[in-house]
């Protein structure tokens, strides 16, 4: 199937849709995230690459683990795949940077999550969480 056929197939989809009715499970019945949840798809996929070594090294510096981090060898935390969250000042600004947002996001995953062994398993994973999340009254 080209390309041009799959979104073809998904616009009949989409504009079968009744201006009555919800978009809610036109968008749920093709498996798409909403646009808040692809966005964290999109930075968790993009820490994941960066604490596993396939993106570039510049993202990979702003990442460090609570187990690498000496002060915290007896914190429980030191176990998991956590990431230290760094300081910031400017509270408007400082958490949406990305070191801070990532961080955040990461450490808000399940552990399921953060220890899938590949980028396919995690990126499944994480879009099944999602989902979940974007459309709880939904039986999956």
């Amino acid at each position: 199937m080209s390309n041009r056929e799959s979104i073809g197939d998904v616009s009949d989809d989409i504009t079968s849709v009744r201006r009555s009715e919800h978009i809610t499970y036109a968008l749920a019945s093709l498996h798409r995230l909403r646009v808040p949840e692809r966005i964290l798809f999109k930075v968790a996929v993009l820490t994941y690459r960066a604490m596993n070594g396939s993106a570039p090294e510049y993202l990979s510096s702003y990442f460090v683990r609570v187990a690498e981090v000496s002060s915290r060898l007896r914190l429980r935390s030191y176990n998991s795949d956590q990431l230290t969250v760094q300081s910031y000042n400017l509270t408007t600004v400082g958490r949406r940077a990305f070191p801070v947002f990532a961080a955040n996001l990461w450490n808000s995953l399940p552990a399921n999550l953060t220890s899938a062994p590949s980028l396919t398993i995690f990126q499944q994973r994480l879009k099944t969480h999602l989902f979940r999340r974007s459309y709880p009254d939904l039986i999956i």
